[in-house]
């Protein structure tokens, strides 16, 4: 198989063996691997990989074509088309994957759409809903709000019923924001225009969560899962938090175990693909790159300015 490879902080792409099931997984021929700012850290050295997954071979998720099963699957998953998140190694033509977290890829969703899907959606839905307890009529305001997790976010959170209202960094992708269900846009210096809120998802860090914890409505919940250039410390006024009775707590996917990504998986199967079979959530690209082309698209996805994800687009 082809691979990207970290080599001494730069990125390669190199043949390695075509890995095979272990008893209960899949191998998928991979057709699109959205890129997150995770491998960028584990690039430079600051994001590891958990143990048993690809030291080497960054990617969190991916979209392919079932390519073998392992002795012990018995639902019928050859050639079915599917789509995952991983601890590592989605950066290539072929990746091992726990046959419990696979979802299924509407047959009319692109492989550029279906790459970028997973991650986004899967943490954007464990966030607000799995530890947010979003519901319906509840505010929620959403910061980094142009990247894959926080267009995904907006998309769940208006289809729950919910007022969203979605902060950038400039006015630039707002029409877009509002097209995918946003309620209010605004630019982070109006963040503390905005009113009360019952929930806080939190990709920015301390430039948005400075504002934003001084907006929160009797049992508000914070749930931080990015800090995106942010800043990552930040004073807490515990006297908010106290007078509102709040909760602050913050959430990531890539450590759990397997049997909690099953259960993660199978709600986000339950509750989202049938929204995405019929359009109501979609996965707007930013850009695709070839495989060969990642140095290229790490660079792109480290810039500002984007609408969507960033996905390699890997060849037959």
């Amino acid at each position: 198989m082809r691979c990207v490879v970290i080599n001494e902080g730069n990125l390669e792409v190199q043949e390695r063996e075509t890995p095979n099931p272990g008893p209960y997984d899949v191998i998928v021929a991979v057709r699109g691997a959205g890129i997150n700012a995770a491998d960028l850290m584990q690039r430079d050295g600051h994001y590891p990989a958990p143990e048993g997954w690809p030291a080497d071979v960054p990617g969190m998720e991916l979209a392919g074509v079932v390519s073998a099963v392992g002795e012990r699957v018995h639902e019928p998953l050859l050639g079915r088309r599917v789509c995952a998140i991983v601890g590592g190694g989605a950066q290539s033509t072929h990746c091992r994957v726990p046959s419990e977290h696979l979802l299924f890829v509407p047959d009319h969703v692109s492989w550029d759409q279906a790459g970028g899907f997973p991650e986004a959606f899967t943490t954007a839905n464990d966030a607000l809903v799995t530890q947010g307890n979003l519901s319906a009529g509840e505010r929620v305001l959403i910061s980094g709000s142009t990247g894959g997790v926080g267009i995904a976010a907006v998309q769940i959170a208006h289809a729950l019923g919910a007022h969203v209202i979605a902060v950038t960094r400039t006015s630039e992708h707002h029409e877009a924001l509002r097209e995918c269900g946003a309620d209010e846009t605004v630019t982070l210096d109006q963040v503390g225009e905005v009113g009360r809120v019952d929930v806080v998802l939190e990709l920015v860090g301390a430039a948005h969560l400075s504002v934003a914890q001084g907006l929160l409505n009797p049992f508000a919940r914070v749930v931080v899962i990015g800090i995106s250039g942010g800043g990552s410390r930040v004073d807490v006024d515990l006297r908010q938090f106290m007078g509102s009775r709040s909760t602050l707590t913050g959430s990531t996917l890539r450590s759990r175990s397997r049997q909690e990504k099953s259960e993660v998986a199978d709600r986000v199967s339950q509750t989202l693909i049938p929204r995405w079979r019929t359009g109501e959530v979609r996965v707007p690209v930013a850009r695709s790159f070839a495989l060969e082309e990642v140095a290229e698209a790490y660079e792109y996805f480290a810039q500002p300015g984007k609408f969507g994800k960033v996905v390699l687009r890997i060849d037959e």
